[in-house]
């Protein structure tokens, strides 16, 4: 806590300085916006029961958003600013983003019964082997950080992360039972690699895109990606274990299957990503509202 409270009060004083808004909080678009995530983050995470609901959830949610998009393209200032989307280097980057964070929380939700049921590790050993991902992911980040700023394309340093986080799990996934604990240790850490060298420049893409006044707006989207990302990535897991979890064996098979699926997301994003390199400038503001 004390660390967090001297960093709040170093970034205070480099924050640039912005005009406050004179318009309304409007409360309406909150409501919407509400209502919206909540049934589409209550229907993702229903889909394992395979309930009917679920569809009058994803239905809600549908009808939510399109009321929201509607209610913000007649405000003179939106919550959301939808011109943001407009811009193919901002709207390529979110669709990464949610590809990224579903590809690592099918991988850290599956990956303990996977190292338990099929690897046979310990729970103790599940909890070491799962730390080199995130060590690696604080090494990685700061270098991929300074790429970008030297004018390295964060379209290709997106795009080989996401690709080295999809090998890497494709390489974790493939260990049979009592795998050495060092080589397995080796592939986490090469998943978080990957996954290091995407999100700094990623995320970095997202906010430099939009101009100055639309700047919360790509903070919220950025984050909100992220959490629908989780979200997905997570309730996925849930409806894969109860599609393969039957007769013996099932976990593991359902841990390995989300590994697998997960790879192939973090291969659809390295994909996205590299589509940023196709005429699309960073630096080009993004239009208005």
């Amino acid at each position: 806590m004390p660390l967090g409270v001297a960093a709040l009060v170093f970034a205070w004083r480099e924050l640039p300085r912005t005009p406050l808004a004179l318009h309304r909080f409007d409360w309406l678009s909150a409501v919407l916006s509400a209502a919206t995530f909540g049934a589409l983050i209550t229907g993702i995470d229903n889909l394992r029961r395979l309930s009917s609901a679920v569809v009058f959830q994803l239905a809600g949610a549908a009808v939510g958003g399109a009321l929201f998009v509607w209610r913000q393209r007649l405000l003179a200032y939106p919550m959301l600013a939808l011109g943001l989307f407009a811009r193919p280097v901002f709207a390529l980057s979110v669709m990464g983003s949610i590809c990224s964070f579903t590809a690592q929380n099918l991988t850290f939700v599956s990956l303990p019964f996977f190292l338990e049921e099929v690897l046979g590790q310990t729970a103790v050993e599940t909890g070491l082997l799962m730390t080199p991902w995130p060590m690696a992911v604080a090494c990685t980040a700061p270098i991929a950080g300074w790429l970008v700023d030297k004018h390295y394309p964060a379209g290709i340093l997106g795009g080989i992360g996401l690709a080295i986080l999809s090998l890497g799990l494709v390489l974790v996934a493939s260990q049979e039972a009592h795998a050495a604990v060092s080589q397995i240790a080796w592939w986490m850490a090469i998943c978080g690699v990957g996954f290091g060298f995407f999100q700094s420049p990623n995320n970095r893409t997202i906010l430099a895109s939009a101009p100055r006044e639309h700047a919360g707006s790509a903070s919220g989207i950025l984050a909100t990606a992220r959490l629908v990302g989780q979200t997905l990535g997570a309730a996925l897991v849930g409806l894969i274990f109860v599609l393969t979890s039957a007769g013996p064996g099932g976990i593991g098979r359902g841990a390995t299957s989300a590994l697998l699926i997960g790879a192939g997301v973090a291969a659809a994003g390295a994909v996205v990503s590299s589509l940023r390199l196709f005429g699309f400038r960073q630096a080009e503001p993004a239009p208005p509202g």
